[in-house]
């Protein structure tokens, strides 16, 4: 059980493969794995814009902090002119803790500026590989184009294609039936010649038969043309008479062979 089962799994396979190939089309590949391509590129390109934006972001807080601690070391100047130094040591102390802050951003700053260099140039060398397989692949698409043109006209020059062979099937099926007939009637003819088909019920005649049949529809024309020449020169009485001569001269006659084909004989 477990052999048939393998064997069926094989076959389906098999089948199901050779369907594939018939149905997959090198050129529907390559466009769909283009259009992957595509895609890939489209989303590097995002991430190149998301860290763009990141480090702009970035760049702007960096901006604030720097703007915040110089106007705090202004206020420390202003305080320590005025006598204020409590209050020049807070504006310090303020200031210190932004520049502890700018220093964090800037080193993000530094990495989101990397990592933006990085995509930017795998995004171009991923652009440089679609546009070359972009090329590759019309050209695949138009060799496999007119390799499949020729190779259509090649079968059909030398009658091996489907259509053409259907064409030449049907002409020889046309050749065998007119062989088949002329076989046929030429048989028959055969046949006819020899006699083996001759009609036994009584109705067709034979060959002696139709001659005695023939020489006696020529006596009666004879007989009669006597008898209206006789009625025409002497009355119906000579005409009469004239039949019954005739008659019998017809009779004597006819004892000897009269047909060309008997004498031979």
């Amino acid at each position: 059980m477990s052999g048939v089962m393998k064997r069926m799994g094989m076959i389906f396979r098999a089948k199901a493969n050779k369907a594939l190939d018939r149905a997959e089309d090198p050129r529907e590949t390559l466009d769909y794995s283009y259009q992957k391509q595509l895609e890939l590129l489209q989303k590097v390109r995002r991430g190149v814009a998301d860290v763009a934006t990141s480090r702009k972001r970035l760049e702007l807080q960096l901006n604030q902090l720097q703007s915040q601690s110089a106007k705090l070391e202004d206020q420390g100047r202003k305080a320590l002119a005025l006598g204020r130094e409590d209050l020049a040591r807070e504006a310090l102390s303020r200031r210190a803790a932004l520049q502890q802050q700018v220093s964090d951003l800037e080193v993000q700053h530094q990495t989101l500026q990397g990592e933006e260099e990085k995509l930017t140039l795998a995004s171009q060398r991923l652009q440089a590989k679609v546009d070359a397989f972009r090329t590759k692949k019309e050209t695949i698409k138009a060799t496999y184009t007119a390799a499949q043109a020729q190779t259509r006209i090649a079968e059909s020059f030398s009658g091996i294609s489907e259509e053409m062979s259907d064409v030449g099937v049907a002409i020889q099926r046309a050749e065998d039936k007119t062989a088949q007939l002329q076989a046929r009637a030429g048989a028959i003819d055969e046949l006819l010649a020899s006699g083996a088909l001759d009609d036994h019920s009584g109705l067709a005649k034979d060959d002696i038969q139709a001659e005695l049949d023939r020489l006696s529809g020529g006596t009666d024309v004879e007989l009669e043309l006597q008898r209206m020449k006789a009625e025409l020169a002497g009355g119906p009485s000579a005409g009469k008479q004239a039949i019954e001569g005739g008659a019998q001269d017809q009779a004597q006659s006819s004892e000897q062979p009269s047909h060309p084909r008997f004498d031979k004989q």
